[in-house]
């Protein structure tokens, strides 16, 4: 990649430094070589110091940090097959090609792949997969976009924006529920991300940008079509989630609603496609919903109403968290009994007693997924939950490793080896067999949070 941008032109020009989720390192500007102007990119020129938007995301320094992007995470092979490494190698002798062919407006973005993804529920999520080359430009032009567009939304839009996460959506929500709004009016779109409007999302798009060269190569992406099994499907509409342009398109589009209930002076919380209002009174909740329907009507949008309510704010799920009420009428945060299930089962994924694995594998399997688990879920504030969650991950983890043992002699002699008294690794021993069972009280003593603490399991609580 690096003999690639040395052989590209050099330009003067600075890119501006994004944070949180877009977080990207600041471009330097390149003072060896003026400016150029390309043709056939179009006569629509907007200012960022460097010429069009197109030749800013093109610079080097540019380039090089969506590379670091790119490459950071990771991610499957497009259609072409090629992954990180083997589009590493294509780029050191196609790229000076393919950047012609970007600036002359003849790119043509190859299809994505089709990756259809299973939900908890039992549905699947589609994902599209661009190609490695197609997700370098797709961060090449996020990079230079963001810090122009991101401005521009509100600031009750927290989803995929530099700086902003879930947890400030849900502190908001606490917030507002906290001030007296009880009653939420809970919106969530029905295959958004299928049905973004290309017509409308480019319209939104020029309200904010003028160069025709970045609304030509947007609009490439957006008509790439997607493969699947062998056969390209053309799309007239929809934005595949699995882009890095994907989720600011969508807050492009989603920006119009957010505008209009805060011209109303509206309480909310928007994260990607999920919007909480928090109102005063069930009739109020329900104006806003019929009113919502329209907005979202206009867009070509469609509220999902089995999943969409106007309820009580307590009891309601949003972004895997909960509200409840604890003394004082302090309201407080937990993480919903959905969240909690699907926790559950995915340890119990990945402390399979038959897995055929060593204590150190299982706990380096386990190890991400409760760290990061534990990061997301950090506003809750219950911390019985954590202590029971923690006490029932370690009984899964003593009953993998009595099963390891397996023979009441090789017990008995492991259990001596760590300290435990005679009659206790006697009791443990004789009843060999029964795993579950036998993994508690006795063995809490010989095996404490401390000796999993050594291995490197993370604690919750």
């Amino acid at each position: 990649m690096s003999t690639a941008m040395r052989q590209m032109p050099e330009q003067s020009g600075r890119v501006g430094e994004g944070r949180g989720e877009a977080a990207l390192q600041p471009a330097s500007d390149e003072t060896r070589g003026p400016s150029q102007e390309h043709q056939g990119t179009g006569s629509a020129k907007q200012e960022t110091g460097a010429g069009t938007l197109l030749d800013a995301a093109l610079t080097r320094e540019n380039l090089h940090a969506a590379w670091k992007r790119v490459k950071a995470n990771k991610g499957a092979a497009g259609v072409d097959g090629l992954d990180i490494e083997h589009t590493q190698r294509l780029l050191q002798t196609k790229w000076p090609q393919i950047r012609q062919e970007l600036l002359a407006g003849r790119y043509r973005p190859a299809p994505v792949r089709r990756v259809m993804i299973p939900k908890p529920d039992g549905s699947q999520r589609e994902l599209g997969i661009p190609t490695v080359v197609d997700r370098l430009i797709q961060q090449a032009l996020l990079q230079v976009l963001q810090p122009l567009i991101d401005p521009t939304f509100s600031d009750h839009s927290h989803g995929f924006r530099p700086g902003r996460r879930a947890h400030d959506a849900v502190k908001a929500a606490r917030a507002y529920v906290q001030s007296g709004k009880r009653v939420v009016v809970d919106v969530d779109l029905a295959k958004f991300f299928d049905r973004v409007n290309h017509d409308i999302l480019m319209d939104r798009l020029k309200r904010r940008i003028a160069d025709t060269a970045v609304l030509r190569l947007i609009r490439a992406y957006l008509n790439a079509g997607i493969m699947d099994g062998g056969v390209k499907v053309e799309r007239q509409q929809g934005t595949p989630q699995g882009g890095p342009l994907s989720p600011l398109l969508a807050n492009v589009l989603l920006d119009d609603v957010d505008k209009a209930l805060e011209a109303r002076g509206y309480h909310f919380a928007r994260y990607a496609d999920d919007a909480n209002v928090y109102v005063s009174s069930m009739k109020a909740g329900e104006r806003v919903m019929a009113w919502l329907r329209k907005l979202y009507g206009k867009l070509k949008l469609q509220i999902n109403e089995a999943k969409s309510a106007v309820a009580s704010a307590f009891g309601r799920k949003f972004l895997g968290y909960e509200l409840w009420v604890a003394k004082g009428r302090e309201v407080k945060c937990k993480v919903a009994g959905k969240a909690l299930d699907n926790f559950k089962a995915r340890i119990r994924q990945l402390t399979c007693r038959s897995g055929g694995r060593s204590m150190a594998q299982v706990v380096d399997g386990l190890r991400p997924y409760l760290l990061g688990w534990k990061a997301y879920f950090g506003l809750a504030q219950t911390p019985q939950v954590w202590r029971k969650l923690d006490k029932w991950v370690r009984h899964r983890l003593r009953a993998i490793q009595l099963k390891h043992w397996r023979r009441p002699r090789t017990i008995y002699r492991e259990l001596r080896a760590l300290g435990a008294d005679d009659d206790v690794a006697k009791r443990v021993a004789l009843y060999c067999c029964r795993w579950w069972r036998n993994s508690a009280m006795l063995l809490n003593s010989v095996l404490p949070v401390t000796y999993f603490d050594r291995m490197g399991v993370p604690r919750l609580s």
